[in-house]
């Protein structure tokens, strides 16, 4: 088994399995659960959770969930520990993971693939034993992926968390490395562009469906991230 990094999604239906080599799964999109010997739980985007050589894990996810897999024949030292399963990452590897993304989907190159696991090796070396987020910001963050079509109030989230708005405001950036503004965002187009990747519904059905009413505010959203239009976008799935 060669070190390799993916693209994966899985489903709702829980399976389980163990495999002769180490794996970290970390969220782009959505959520994990997964069931260790040593954590149950979710993992979200800005978590990794690391299955060691020979663990039997069970594990589900929404369709529309994406994650990069890290395929390991040896870890680093700073995550080896036999408690340490689920940990926070820092905001340059979460950064990273979406390079990781757009560059495999981008195009095949054995060298390059190389360096891009290489960095994603020393980035993980650099990684602290840092708790999981705050549970009330998991909490926050299942709610925004869950109602991506819904309107999403900085006050409302507050709530969720039971936080006030500045507090909520500052631990959310703490805990995430970006704003929930930022955050919100982000999901909202990678799920997008999930929609016009793999469906057919048209532009402005994928618009509501990430909480915009107005086609045009999404289509400027949309360009801005992924540097052309989501008309475009789509076009070029065909």
């Amino acid at each position: 088994m060669e070190n390799s990094l993916s693209i994966r999604a899985y489903t709702r239906q829980r399976q389980g399995h163990a495999h002769d080599y180490h794996q970290l799964v970390l969220p782009l999109q959505g959520t994990i659960q997964i069931e260790l010997d040593n954590y149950s739980g979710g993992v979200s985007v800005g978590e990794c959770v690391v299955i060691q050589a020979g663990t039997f894990h069970h594990f589900r996810a929404n369709e529309a969930a994406r994650f990069i897999v890290a395929d390991m024949t040896d870890l680093p030292k700073n995550i080896t520990a036999p408690d340490f399963a689920v940990f926070s990452i820092s905001a340059p590897l979460l950064s990273y993971l979406y390079f990781v993304e757009k560059q495999l989907e981008h195009e095949v190159d054995d060298l390059l693939e190389g360096a891009v696991f290489d960095v994603f090796s020393r980035l993980l070396a650099q990684q602290e034993n840092n708790e999981v987020p705050d549970p009330r910001i998991r909490a926050v963050q299942s709610h925004i992926v869950e109602h991506l079509d819904a309107e999403l109030s900085i006050e409302s989230l507050a709530e969720i968390a039971c936080l006030s708005s500045t507090q909520f405001k500052k631990r959310f950036k703490e805990m995430l490395g970006m704003s929930a503004f930022q955050y919100i965002t982000l999901q909202r187009m990678e799920k997008a562009k999930a929609l016009l990747t793999h469906t057919d519904l048209p532009v402005q059905l994928v618009a509501e469906k990430v909480g915009y009413g107005d086609l045009s505010a999404f289509s400027r959203r949309f360009s801005a991230h992924f540097g052309m239009s989501p008309r475009v976008f789509a076009g070029n799935r065909e």
